[in-house]
């Protein structure tokens, strides 16, 4: 039997405090640190990430100027980790992007088509891993997204129409022969526009001389398309219905190489600073602004809260329906409402912080326009 004298009770009381008290020291250390690290980590997860495609830069400017910025600021603002690439109008390459962001672990996919059958593969892939996907400006006809946020496409289309009509009656030309130069073929939206400005067109009781598309919004064959357009009809148009600002550009320019800017009025559309400058120079009649801020903000929220698991949110969110026809099914939807763009209220995309008077009124010719137009 061991014999315990009271100097080895002493000590061993001694060591048996210290083990308590280093118990209790890694208990502040770790314990607290721990489950704060798991946290951290369990929200990081809850944010979620978001993917983002967007088509191209040719197009239209508005995808890099507009969509990225006004798309990377309210997932930044949420704090929710976020992918934005473009495509460049390759299809191989929106294929790649899309199954690396997949790969890669993000929980919702949001694109922007180059056209719906290779969309709509896309779309089927993130669905096989279940991720949900939102179509962006252009719906995947057949694609199956499970939300769509754009404008409404043929209201659009009735703004070009609208401020077509507008300039050909003020040239005096109540009725004649108007060209339609007409988006993508493989775009819904540019079928979308084409419903909206000639149901407007012939409703006023102009006829449709020349009826062509443009393959992938191309400007520069739309340039060669209307220049043959142009030359067949011997420049016999009272106006002509361009779908966005960048086909309306070679339009114009068709038309002043043939002296024929202050005669035929065209459109566009997307109030990029060369639409609008054209517009307060006259060359351009009309553009239509489309709040891409807005857009981007509607979409954004869609992608946030499927980010964080509240589908019940997106739902909310997706107040109306639109159909896709070769689908035969309505798909949830935010729709927002475009604005005409003449001289009379040019002025709306620049005090919106869509574009900067600096960039607009850039030389002294469209500074004094600008003056006119109330720009400052």
């Amino acid at each position: 039997m061991v014999k315990w004298t009271t100097k080895s009770l002493a000590v061993i009381a001694m060591l048996a405090i210290a083990l308590v008290v280093a118990a209790c020291g890694g208990d502040d250390d770790g314990g607290e640190a721990a489950p704060a690290d798991q946290q951290a980590q369990t929200e990081e997860q809850a944010a979620g990430k978001v993917g983002v495609i967007l088509p191209d830069a040719a197009s239209s400017a508005r995808w890099e100027t507009a969509d990225r910025k006004f798309l990377g600021e309210a997932f930044e603002a949420a704090g929710v980790e976020y992918d934005i690439q473009n495509a460049n109008g390759d299809k191989a390459k929106f294929a790649t992007i899309a199954d690396q962001m997949i790969n890669e672990g993000v929980n919702v996919l949001m694109l922007v088509n180059l056209d719906s059958p290779s969309a709509a593969t896309v779309i089927n892939k993130a669905k096989q891993q279940g991720i949900p996907t939102i179509d962006y400006d252009r719906l995947t006809l057949g694609g199956g997204a499970d939300y769509y946020v754009s404008f409404d496409n043929v209201a659009v289309g009735r703004e070009i129409g609208k401020g077509l009509v507008s300039c050909m009656q003020a040239n005096g030309d109540d009725s004649g022969p108007v060209a339609l130069l007409n988006g993508s073929p493989t775009d819904n939206n540019a079928t979308l526009f084409k419903q909206g400005y000639e149901e407007e067109i012939t409703g006023a009781g102009y006829e449709i001389a020349a009826d062509q598309a443009v393959p992938d919004w191309d400007n520069t064959k739309a340039g060669t398309i209307f220049e043959q357009m142009y030359t067949k009809a011997n420049g016999n148009f009272v106006g002509v219905a361009a779908a966005n600002d960048g086909l309306g550009g070679a339009v114009a320019a068709v038309l002043k190489r043939n002296g024929d800017t202050d005669k035929i009025p065209t459109t566009g559309q997307d109030a990029t600073v060369e639409g609008l400058q054209r517009v307060l120079l006259g060359s351009q009649c009309v553009s239509v602004y489309k709040p891409i801020q807005e857009e981007a903000g509607a979409a954004a929220e869609l992608a946030i809260a499927l980010a964080k698991g509240d589908k019940a949110a997106a739902d909310q969110a997706a107040t109306g329906q639109t159909e896709d026809p070769e689908a035969g099914t309505q798909v949830p939807s935010v729709l927002l409402q475009p604005i005409g763009v003449t001289k009379d209220n040019v002025s709306k995309p620049i005090e919106d912080g869509f574009v900067t008077a600096e960039d607009v009124c850039s030389n002294a010719q469209l500074q004094k326009a600008c003056a006119d137009a109330g720009i400052q």
